[in-house]
């Protein structure tokens, strides 16, 4: 997804990938704001003290999480 690239850090875009991929296998309850601090305790191996230190403040990462989904129903420009 191009525009990932293009509005994210590059470990925010690697997380947001991890956060894709379990997407793609779980379905869309893997979106859901609940799903946030299990997504990144699974990624960063039970640790959110290194998962700040990757991605920002805790109010920052939920923007993330959050911001990027309404990018994955937008029409790409071709």
């Amino acid at each position: 997804m191009a525009i990932i690239s293009t509005r994210f850090n590059t470990k925010q875009q690697v997380f947001l990938d991890f956060v894709l991929s379990h997407y793609v296998s779980a379905g869309v309850e893997e979106l859901d704001q609940a799903k946030l601090t299990p997504l990144l305790r699974l990624k960063y191996h039970d640790s959110i003290a290194d998962a700040v230190a990757d991605l920002g403040k805790p109010e920052e990462i939920g923007q993330v999480f959050s911001g990027f989904q309404k990018f994955l129903y937008q029409p790409h420009a071709v």
